[in-house]
C-alpha cells in the first residue's frame, strides 16, 4: 500500500474504499484483465491502475470501463496524444506562456490548476496544441501526487483578456473532446471555477454541460469578477502574487514546470505506445 498520512489513508478509506486487500485484489484482476485485452495496451504501471483504481473508487467494473475509454480516447484523438515532444517548439511556447499552471501548494489536500485561457494568441497557436501542451502538464503533475488522485483537482480557468478568436477556436468539437477528457482522466475535477467571466459565457457553457455527466455539470460556478474572485476559491496561501496570493510569482511556478515536461522527455517517448488499436 502506498505511503499515505492517516488522515489521507483514513480518507481513502471510508472514500474510495482503499485498503490493503482491496488494492491487491484490484491491482491483480486488473492485470488479468489487461492481459485478456492486448487490443487497448493499457499501461500495466502499477502507480498509474492504481489512480484509475482510485477514481473509480475501487470499483473493478468501473475500473475496467474507465480504463477502456481512457486508452481508446488516446487512439481517437492523436492530435493532443500522440508525438507529445515537450521539446517541440509550439508545446514549449504555450508551456512557457502558462496556459496550464498546476500551484505548489494543495488547498484541502486538492491539486489546484489555474487555466489561463486567454494567454495564448489564437492566431499563432492552435486550440489543440493548447490542450495538448495543458495534458501534458497534467499527467507530469498528477503522476505520483496521491493527494490529488484521491482528494481531486480545483480547476480554476481564468477568462480575463478572452476575445472573439479565443472563443472561434473552442468549437464544439473541440469542446466535446476537453470534457471526453475530463470524464475519462483519472484524476477528478471536483470543482470547475470560471473567474473574469465575460458576459456571453452561458453562451459558450451551455455547450459545454451538453456534453457533462449531471454530476460534473453541478462541479460548474461562474464568478463575473476580477482575479480577486479567485480569493473566495482557495486561500492566498496558496496562490501566486498576480492572484493576490503569497506563494511566488507566476513566473516561477511556469518555470518549474517548463523544466519538469523538459526533464520527462524519456517518459512522454515511453507512454506513447499505451493507446488502443
Amino acid at each position: 500500500m502506498t505511503a499515505l498520512a492517516d488522515s489521507a489513508r483514513a480518507y481513502a478509506r471510508q472514500t474510495l474504499n482503499e485498503t490493503p486487500e482491496t488494492l491487491a485484489a484490484g491491482l491483480a484482476a486488473l492485470r488479468l484483465w489487461i492481459s485478456s485485452n492486448p487490443q487497448l495496451h493499457v499501461n500495466p504501471d502499477e502507480r498509474s491502475l492504481l489512480a484509475f483504481l482510485r477514481a473509480c473508487k475501487f470499483d473493478l467494473e468501473r475500473t475496467k470501463g474507465k480504463l477502456s475509454d481512457y486508452y481508446t480516447m488516446r487512439r481517437d484523438i492523436p492530435e493532443w496524444y500522440s508525438n507529445r515532444d515537450p521539446l517541440h517548439p509550439q508545446i514549449r511556447a504555450l508551456t512557457r506562456l502558462g496556459v496550464f499552471v498546476p500551484l505548489r501548494k494543495h488547498h484541502d489536500n486538492q491539486l489546484v490548476v489555474i487555466i489561463r485561457t486567454a494567454a495564448h494568441d489564437p492566431r499563432v497557436h492552435r486550440q489543440d496544441d493548447v490542450f495538448k501542451a495543458g495534458n501534458m502538464i497534467l499527467d507530469v503533475a498528477t503522476r505520483d501526487d496521491h493527494l490529488c488522485q484521491i482528494y481531486g483537482i480545483v480547476a480554476i480557468f481564468d477568462m480575463e483578456g478572452v476575445g472573439f478568436w479565443h472563443g472561434r477556436q473552442m468549437t464544439p468539437g473541440i469542446i466535446k473532446k476537453a470534457v471526453r477528457s475530463w470524464q475519462n482522466y483519472h484524476c477528478r475535477p471536483k470543482k470547475l471555477e470560471f473567474v473574469n467571466a465575460p458576459i456571453y459565457i452561458n453562451v459558450v457553457l451551455s455547450i459545454f454541460k451538453g456534453f457533462m455527466s449531471e454530476k460534473l455539470k453541478g462541479r460548474v460556478r461562474v464568478h463575473y469578477g476580477g482575479r480577486e474572485d479567485v480569493l473566495k476559491i482557495v486561500p492566498k496561501e496558496v496562490l501566486p502574487k498576480e492572484y493576490g496570493g503569497e506563494d511566488g510569482t507566476l513566473e516561477e511556478v511556469i518555470g518549474h514546470w517548463v523544466a519538469r515536461l523538459e526533464e520527462e522527455k524519456e517518459w512522454f517517448a515511453e507512454d506513447e505506445k499505451y493507446k488502443a488499436e
